[in-house]
């Protein structure tokens, strides 16, 4: 084995683009990494089974959630953890119940804006329809329809004069696409083709988590291709990131922690579901890894004191155009490396010796970074982190990658960010 990991560059961009586009929706994005720890060695676990302390990689997917792991070879039960946490979902469009809809001889998709989409991002693009269908069995079916299928359009200016002095968009009026012609609204029509396109018979149909993507692939941008366009990458970079550093791990030798990577679903509207990080999926599963190699409640809270998170989301590049809206002696640079966060009201979970943890592991790694903070005229966002160091107790420090037009359908990021964050979530982890 290698005595330290390998190191990511821009081939890890490169791979990010194709992650990008095979994740239109968490549950793709689950399975995706799934599919990328499986070919590292891991092996994935149900939660209702049994399971033994035996060492190697592990993973567990529930929903749009996936925890993974490492166990070193003779790891104590008390060894304490390591963990890179993320998120899954982005801000979108998603289908309702009812989808069947339209009005004056156009037919439609009912949807509710998910998160906090910047709505105006949506409007006059091609978009294709994603996610899972629940079966009447109990199992389930990914289904991507990755052609143009449906439109939300904009108002012509000659409707509404004043749209550049001020666009005004209701969420239940003006975002429903478009996706045919006709008065008849066919209840089920919907379902039916998503089912068609699954490969499933609609009948057999019993639920479903669909939402709408935008088709545009991730691309590089610029003269000298040195700026990264893409969907989903709030928060998906991490992710991706987070899967490639863990997956690294046992080419580097024995890690002295156990590795882990937490991408819960949800953030993006409070984290409060069974797959959120609001809920108890990473605690339990911390526990009964400790369970599992012969510890007890005491071998926990030993683990757990020791443990470390790093909380990684993206977070935001100075703006040209907006400089004014950052803090004026914080301006974070596309290109700098990756950003450690900080806000005293605990909206981000970092304090100063989550500060050396992170310091330590940029200069292991040999990459640049910065440090983010709000202007304190503007709200300040939030993350994972507080909510992961409130409940379970364990040290955690919010980082991540610094990007411009966050929740739109498309951001914006350096092209060199992704797999800097990547080479030190890999030095974090070892």
């Amino acid at each position: 084995m290698s005595s330290s990991p390998p190191r990511f560059d821009r081939g890890h961009t490169d791979d990010l683009m194709t992650f990008l586009a095979d994740s239109p929706t968490p549950y793709h994005a689950v399975a995706t990494a799934g599919e990328r720890l499986e070919k590292a060695g891991f092996r994935k676990l149900d939660e209702t089974a049994a399971w033994d302390g035996t060492s190697g990689g592990k993973y567990v997917i529930r929903g749009g959630a996936i925890i993974a792991w490492y166990v070193p070879e003779g790891a104590a039960p008390h060894t304490p953890f390591r963990i890179v946490g993320a998120h899954t979902d982005s801000p979108n469009l998603r289908v309702k119940p009812q989808p069947d809809m339209g009005a004056h001889g156009w037919r439609q998709v009912a949807v509710e804006t998910y998160g906090g989409t910047l709505l105006n991002t949506w409007l006059d693009r091609d978009l294709g329809l994603s996610g899972r269908l629940t079966l009447r069995d109990g199992g389930h079916r990914l289904v991507s329809v990755d052609r143009p299928l449906l439109r939300v359009p904009q108002l012509a200016i000659h409707l509404d004069r004043q749209a550049n002095e001020g666009l005004k968009l209701d969420r239940q009026r003006h975002m429903q696409p478009i996706w045919g012609l006709g008065d008849d609204v066919r209840e089920g029509d919907l379902i039916r083709f998503v089912a068609e396109e699954a490969g499933v018979n609609a009948r057999e149909v019993a639920g479903w988590d669909l939402m709408v993507h935008a088709l545009e692939a991730p691309a590089y941008l610029g003269r000298d291709r040195e700026l990264l366009a893409g969907p989903r990458m709030d928060n998906l970079l991490s992710v991706h990131a987070g899967v490639a550093a863990l997956a690294a791990v046992p080419a580097a030798g024995e890690p002295e922690f156990i590795p882990v990577l937490a991408a819960f679903d949800h953030e993006e509207n409070g984290s409060e579901s069974d797959t959120g990080a609001q809920g108890p999926l990473l605690g339990g599963i911390l526990e009964r890894s400790v369970y599992a190699r012969g510890g007890g409640y005491e071998d926990r809270a030993r683990a757990f004191a020791g443990t470390v998170c790093l909380s990684s989301d993206t977070g935001h590049a100075v703006h040209p155009n907006y400089a004014e809206r950052h803090d004026p002696t914080h301006h974070p640079r596309a290109g700098g490396g990756p950003i450690l966060k900080v806000n005293v009201n605990q909206r981000y979970a970092t304090d100063g010796s989550g500060r050396a943890v992170f310091a330590a592991a940029c200069e292991k790694a040999g990459v640049p970074w910065q440090t983010f903070v709000s202007n304190n005229d503007m709200p300040c966002g939030t993350t994972i982190g507080p909510i992961t160091a409130a409940r379970h107790g364990i040290r955690t420090v919010d980082i991540g990658v610094a990007i411009l037009s966050m929740h739109s359908a498309r951001e914006l990021c350096a092209a060199d960010d992704p797999f800097l964050l990547a080479n030190a979530l890999v030095a974090f982890l070892n």
